[in-house]
């Protein structure tokens, strides 16, 4: 068995496109600073949900999320210059807050270390 799918393989080379096309072709400053975290593919490849991240808040997502909704065609159309693909697949873009919640993790372990390292609660071994 294959340790990946077709479509794991499909969704990174995705993701690779898109990130070098947002750096080097990209000119539109609420999109131009997106990080591409993940590309997830249907199985028939007709689907792809592109995972970002960026710096910001509520406002700076919404209008990063509208950005990639206009310049979804341009980006169709690079990716079918640059893959074999019978269909190109249609792009979805959603917000990765995976890292938001692994900060906030962060944070709250934080809280729980005193000043001189410690945990407030003993660890058992």
């Amino acid at each position: 068995m294959r340790p990946y799918s077709r479509s794991d393989r499909v969704g990174q080379l995705i993701r690779q496109i898109l990130a070098e096309t947002l750096r080097k072709k990209i000119k539109d400053p609420r999109i131009k600073t997106v990080i591409i975290t993940d590309v997830k593919m249907s199985p028939d490849l007709r689907n792809a949900k592109i995972y970002f991240v960026l710096s910001g808040g509520e406002d700076r997502i919404r209008e990063a999320e509208i950005g990639f909704n206009q310049a979804s065609g341009f980006l169709k159309r690079v990716l079918g210059q640059e893959l074999t693909l019978r269909y190109m697949p249609n792009l979805s873009f959603f917000y990765d807050d995976s890292f938001d919640y692994g900060s906030r993790i962060e944070e709250l372990l934080k809280l729980t270390k005193t000043d001189d390292g410690s945990n407030h609660y003993p660890v058992k071994e």
